[in-house]
């Protein structure tokens, strides 16, 4: 029905968050849906950029306190503060950024990128008739350094008409993981 279009969002980790501590953020997706017309997003791509805060800037070993990383999800279901495996039907994307401060090495890592769960028409794309989404970012192995992290997902999606099956399968299947 569209073109591609951008969704951005951030989640900001707050400085000294402890490792294993999520922080959250919803990406409102309710204008793009329409139930009746059986009207979804199309998720084609997903990008992370990790900043510090205030500055923006990407000097990775000054992110955290020491050797460690920081996970990212992208979910169209409310896992609480949680992270899912990797076969969990509502991941969309994620990945880390690894720092590894002793031999000054950061290795920006995407896992997933929308995977090929939706119909074989558009099995590049990831399918959401879901009203949001969800971006879940954790430090691992150590804390956040002395600024806040910011996390963003830069989304790729467009807008695409389902059969009244597929879009009833696609919400079925997204709330059997729930």
């Amino acid at each position: 029905m569209t073109n591609s279009f951008y969704i951005t969002e951030s989640v900001v980790i707050p400085a000294g968050t402890a490792s294993g501590v999520s922080t959250q953020a919803t990406i409102d997706l309710s204008s793009f849906l329409n139930i009746a017309t059986s009207q979804a997003v199309a998720i084609g791509s997903v990008d992370f950029v990790y900043q510090r805060v205030p500055t923006f800037g990407q000097d990775a070993d000054s992110m955290l306190a020491g050797n460690g990383a920081i996970s990212v999800q992208l979910t169209d279901l409310n896992q609480g503060t949680n992270l899912v495996r990797a076969d969990n039907q509502s991941l969309i994307a994620s990945g880390s950024l690894n720092v590894d401060q002793a031999n000054n090495i950061a290795t920006n890592d995407v896992d997933l990128y929308p995977d090929n769960f939706g119909p074989s028409k558009l099995s590049e794309q990831f399918l959401v008739v879901n009203d949001s989404l969800y971006l879940t970012a954790m430090p691992a192995g150590t804390t956040i350094g002395a600024t806040d992290v910011a996390v963003t997902a830069r989304i790729r999606a467009s807008i695409v008409k389902l059969s009244a099956k597929d879009f009833m399968a696609i919400a079925i299947q997204s709330t059997a993981e729930s």
